[in-house]
């Protein structure tokens, strides 16, 4: 329980650091709702109308955070991949591989998360910092995280469209164009791993083929054929251990 309400605490922390670097006024509009904020007044003086209008507007944007800003979006590709590779488009279901890829996100940002709660969210429980302190302290492990996970092409790829001059150094790369950058190099890392794990399985269905076709048996499928024999090479080599292994290890 502690560790899924640390998430979410996290969640919108990640929202507001994004919603703060792509605001360029200080009044946010929607049709039929107006919000002004006032950076002279309190913080602390915000309307509980306006607290849950935000709250909903952050739960409502949660699945999106959490696909995107974390390790999740690499793990959920390979596995899809890795089904359609052996054959088997439907097995393991969705839930299934959603749910290890959920595990495997947890585990892998844990050390991030734990940075968060320890240097952000539990000295500004305690009212040892303001909010404004809370999010920038935590906006930093996640920043690290995401850096060492990004090339550099695709953080100026993303500069060059928001017409932003080439940093200085790694703090001066804004978020917005950090956050898809990270995106984007994380869809190149997944589909090159997939292409990887593909090919044991190419090779099989090469060699099922060529003997169907020297044996005359052209009416039945290759598919049917080799999916027993790659279900079988997957199951002998531990493939489930080495594909997380290799995700695991691909983070660090």
């Amino acid at each position: 329980m502690r560790k899924k309400t640390l998430f979410i605490i996290i969640t919108i922390i990640l929202l507001s650091v994004f919603l703060s670097s792509c605001a360029t006024d200080s009044e946010l509009s929607v049709p039929g709702i107006t919000l002004t904020t006032n950076p002279e007044g309190d913080p602390e003086q915000v309307s509980s109308g306006v607290q849950l209008l935000v709250l909903l507007t952050v739960l409502s944007l949660a699945p999106s955070i959490l696909i995107l800003f974390t390790s999740f979006t690499r793990i959920v590709i390979v596995f899809s991949i890795l089904r359609n590779a052996i054959g088997t488009p439907t097995i393991p279901p969705n839930q299934v591989v959603i749910g290890l890829a959920l595990l495997l996100t947890f585990m892998i940002m844990g050390p991030v998360f734990s940075e968060i709660d320890q240097t952000a969210l539990q000295p500004y429980l305690n009212s040892e910092i303001s909010q404004k302190d809370a999010i920038s302290r935590a906006a930093n492990p996640i920043r690290s995280f995401m850096l060492e996970q990004t090339r550099e092409k695709d953080i100026e790829l993303f500069m060059e469209i928001n017409s932003m001059n080439r940093p200085e150094t790694v703090d001066d790369i804004p978020n917005v164009a950090l956050f898809p950058a990270f995106v984007i190099s994380e869809l190149r890392t997944a589909f090159t791993m997939g292409f990887i794990i593909y090919i044991p399985f190419i090779i099989i269905d090469m060699v099922i083929s060529s003997i169907l076709l020297s044996m005359g048996m052209m009416m039945l499928p290759p598919s049917l054929v080799s999916l027993p024999f790659k279900i079988l090479l997957f199951v002998l080599v531990d493939g489930w251990y080495l594909v997380t292994r290799s995700l695991a290890l691909s983070f660090f």
